[in-house]
């Protein structure tokens, strides 16, 4: 009679070795760990970069420590100091300080343009075309440094022009008639 052993086979390889099993698990948590500190860097990066001083033109113009400092600043426009000069892509204006508290926009810029006393900050900017926006009375919110001349030195400019958001009063509105 034939007799019969049993052995333990031979590996095939489908097995995985017990020490693989820790290695995937540490890939895996440098993997994560490296993408955590990923996500600070760019987070840390992104706000101290964009971490710029919001400040009222009272401030920036009384205020020596802001000379040479990246600010935010809004002020409204005198209309009658805007000058731009199209060759050279230079544009230049007055901003007036805003009350520290308003309810209307439109009346607040409109006091602020024609109040005698109030602060103003003469505004540069170079490299840009007029904006369509730009008229007496807009409000406008500007990034840039001030000089030691006493410029606001201006890389960004955005304008609100609150007649474009005022609500028309009923004697304001148009009629048209239907011609049937």
């Amino acid at each position: 009679m034939a007799e019969l052993t049993w052995q333990k086979g031979t590996s095939t390889g489908s097995e995985k070795p017990k020490n693989d099993n820790k290695s995937e698990r540490l890939k895996f948590a440098i993997g994560g760990v490296l993408i955590l500190v990923a996500i600070a860097v760019l987070i840390i990066s992104g706000t101290s970069n964009g971490a710029q001083y919001f400040v009222s033109v009272d401030d920036v113009v009384h205020n020596a420590q802001y000379v040479g400092q990246t600010v935010r600043v809004t002020g409204a426009v005198f209309g009658d100091t805007i000058q731009y000069n199209s060759d050279a892509g230079e544009l230049s204006f007055t901003i007036a300080s805003l009350p520290d508290e308003y309810e209307d926009l439109a009346t607040a810029l409109h006091e602020a343009v024609n109040l005698d006393g109030v602060t103003r900050l003469p505004v540069f900017i170079a490299d840009t075309a007029k904006p369509d926006l730009l008229e007496h009375e807009a409000q406008a919110i500007l990034t840039g440094t001030l000089g030691e001349d006493g410029v606001f030195y201006a890389t960004d400019l955005l304008l609100k022009c609150p007649s474009r958001f005022e609500e028309n009063t009923p004697g304001d509105e148009i009629h048209l008639q239907d011609n049937v």
